[in-house]
């Protein structure tokens, strides 16, 4: 049996959480698990910015931890949408310890 034969077999048995998350994924491996994000080396110095912006996700996520609520970041960053934070949450949370790290070496500067 080949390995989309068993992912077939296998399918109808999941449920719909664990559906969602084999989505997550299939599209993380296909190299477009983050639309909407991206390094740039001249840019911000190659961190992880919205796309279109220099809005470093780890600012993000900052402002996030002292508890400015998403509809202030919108209104703060007017060429912020909330699919922007929605990529940007995905992102965090698949690259915990380089947003970590982006934080820390911030906060020291």
């Amino acid at each position: 049996m080949t390995a989309i034969e068993e992912a077939a077999n296998l399918l109808p048995n999941l449920s719909r959480a664990e559906k969602a998350q084999l989505l997550q994924w299939v599209a993380r491996d296909l190299g477009s698990a983050f639309p909407g994000i991206e390094s740039t080396p001249d840019v911000c110095g190659g961190e992880p910015c919205i796309r279109r912006t220099r809005i470093q996700v780890w600012l993000l996520e900052q402002s996030r931890r002292l508890g400015i609520s998403e509809a202030d970041l919108l209104s703060n960053y007017p060429t912020l949408r909330a699919e922007d934070l929605v990529n940007a949450w995905a992102y965090i949370q698949a690259n915990r310890q380089e947003i970590e790290a982006q934080i820390r070496d911030n906060e020291a500067a």
